[in-house]
């Protein structure tokens, strides 16, 4: 058996790069094996995915749809189920939740649902409650704050552009 040091291609396996329009004595001079004239003989021409020869193709026959914003705010869903886990009178925040492993991943926000049962009285702390989760917490002698969402708004027109075409308020 042979060492990888030893190892060599296969004859005839590696080919030279067809080097065309370098004169008739190649074989492929002149037109450069492209045949004569039309269309499939010039450049920047059916070179992308998805050409049918000039008719409509069918990634712009299709109708487009659906669409995802991008301020789209993303939250964890966390059930009352899952938060039984947790010892009685327990602070119960998104960094509690990520420590247990409820919550994985890039979030905005954490949101408790109404899943399941809650027989221990907790502390939670989240970005929103459903009103069943809510229900749950205060039946169970627990309190539920509602922490709020830090969400950057938008830059403004002036800011954005710079400052051009945008008027200076009028002094009072």
């Amino acid at each position: 058996m042979p060492n990888l040091n030893q190892l060599h291609a296969p004859r005839d396996s590696r080919h030279r790069k067809k080097r065309v329009g370098r004169g008739q004595g190649s074989g492929l001079g002149k037109t450069a094996g492209r045949g004569g004239k039309g269309q499939k003989a010039r450049t920047g021409n059916m070179h992308f995915e998805g050409f049918e020869g000039g008719q409509m193709p069918l990634q712009r026959r299709l109708p487009k749809f659906g669409f995802v914003s991008p301020n789209r705010i993303r939250l964890a869903v966390v059930n009352l189920e899952q938060l039984e886990r947790f010892d009685s009178d327990a602070v119960v925040d998104e960094a509690a939740l990520r420590r247990d492993g409820l919550v994985r991943g890039r979030w905005d926000g954490v949101k408790v649902l109404g899943n399941g049962a809650l027989t221990k009285k907790l502390a939670v702390k989240a970005t929103k409650f459903s009103a069943r989760a809510l229900e749950a917490i205060r039946a169970a002698g627990g309190t539920a704050e509602e922490i709020p969402l830090v969400v950057h708004k938008a830059e403004s027109a002036p800011k954005a552009h710079g400052g051009k075409g945008v008027k200076a308020p009028a002094k009072a």
